[in-house]
């Protein structure tokens, strides 16, 4: 079994009610996000791939494109913008792109993450 992962950034802003940081989070303020995607498999025999990584690529750049120096509370679809709902509105976006196991976004300059393991049955 193999564990493929590809990452991209993207910049956005957010404003966030209701957290012990107070004013400082509800005012409108951005951050720099890294998300990594992994999906598992077994390498086709005839391609030697688990996954067709300009596939995922493609697939990736949708949702990036979406997100990207966006005001993250303007995208209804997300819910509050935090790391628990970024990392799963990705995971929902992409589950078509192969067996995702994980999808995590980090906030580095805060130095925080959030790993998204899917619906659990």
């Amino acid at each position: 079994m193999w564990e493929l992962t590809k990452s991209f950034r993207f910049e956005a802003a957010h404003a966030l009610t209701g957290t012990t940081f107070g004013a400082d989070s509800e005012e409108i303020h951005g951050h720099s996000f890294r998300t990594e995607v992994t999906v598992r498999g077994t390498p086709d025999p005839a391609t030697g791939m688990v996954v067709d990584l300009g596939l995922l690529e493609h697939s990736m750049e949708e949702v990036r494109r979406t997100l990207d120096h966006k005001l993250l509370n303007k995208i209804t679809t997300l819910g509050p913008p935090t790391l628990e709902n970024l990392s799963r509105f990705i995971w929902e976006r992409l589950q078509h792109a192969g067996r995702l196991t994980r999808v995590s976004v980090h906030r580095d300059s805060c130095n925080e993450s959030c790993t998204y393991y899917g619906p659990q049955a």
